[in-house]
């Protein structure tokens, strides 16, 4: 069972749902603590648990054979991890980084099915969760063919921002290429143009934003409009 002591329902999920599905739900779920770089699931392996994060965040990354792996989402507080046991499909095909330590509610597999069973309600938001997921995994596709390097690194660093409560975090030159899919020297040149700009600070893998309105002005438009289609979706 959760810890009652622990932030349980700052889930926005979970947040949303009636009391006595929140009860219902907490009551299969325990908190962790989740810290960055552990991996929880590998592709092609058996999905075990479901993480509703409450703290830390999760990176999505999809392996391409020999190439470096790309991440496609960022989940955060605002979602979920597992999505395939909602689907009822028993490996994942995405390997699941933590980004950034903090907490997070955990619930096995076989429990979170049984609860689904019993919350229509939970159902049908976790179904809403998918289809926002699933454009906006659809939306990085795109954004990744047409979008210069540096727009996307803004993108990045304000999903990555939104999901933090600090201005300063670590992020090597190899981690943003990891992340984005783009070569070492193109985030350096990147990174170098937005420092240039005075909207971040970078220093040997320090990252820190200075201008959180001037980021999302050298952004792309799909960090907007991925915001805006969880907000008419989910609420």
């Amino acid at each position: 069972m959760a810890d009652k002591k622990q932030p349980t329902a700052a889930n926005r999920l979970i947040a949303a749902l009636s009391k006595q599905d929140q009860r219902r739900l907490l009551a299969r779920c325990e908190y962790v603590e989740l810290v960055a770089e552990d991996v929880l699931h590998e592709a092609g392996e058996i999905q075990r648990h479901v993480y509703f994060p409450t703290g830390a965040f999760i990176s999505l990354v999809t392996p391409l054979d020999t190439c470096p792996a790309l991440e496609v989402t960022l989940v955060g507080s605002e979602g979920m991890v597992g999505v395939s046991v909602m689907l009822d499909v028993p490996v994942s095909p995405l390997r699941h980084l933590v980004q950034g330590s903090g907490g997070a509610l955990r619930i096995g597999a076989a429990a979170f099915r049984e609860v689904l069973e019993r919350s229509a309600a939970l159902r049908r938001r976790i179904n809403r969760y998918i289809y926002v997921n699933m454009q906006q995994i659809a939306q990085t596709a795109a954004c990744i063919r047409f979008h210069v390097v540096e727009e996307r690194l803004a993108r990045w660093l304000l999903i990555r921002h939104d999901r933090s409560p600090d201005d300063d975090f670590r992020a090597t030159h190899e981690f943003l290429a990891y992340m984005l899919g783009v070569r070492r020297v193109g985030i350096t040149q990147a990174a170098t143009s937005l420092q240039k700009q005075k909207l971040i600070r970078y220093y040997r893998g320090d990252i820190k934003i200075l201008n959180r309105r001037g980021l999302e002005a050298r952004s792309c438009g799909c960090y907007f409009a991925a915001n805006d289609l969880y907000r008419r979706v989910l609420g």
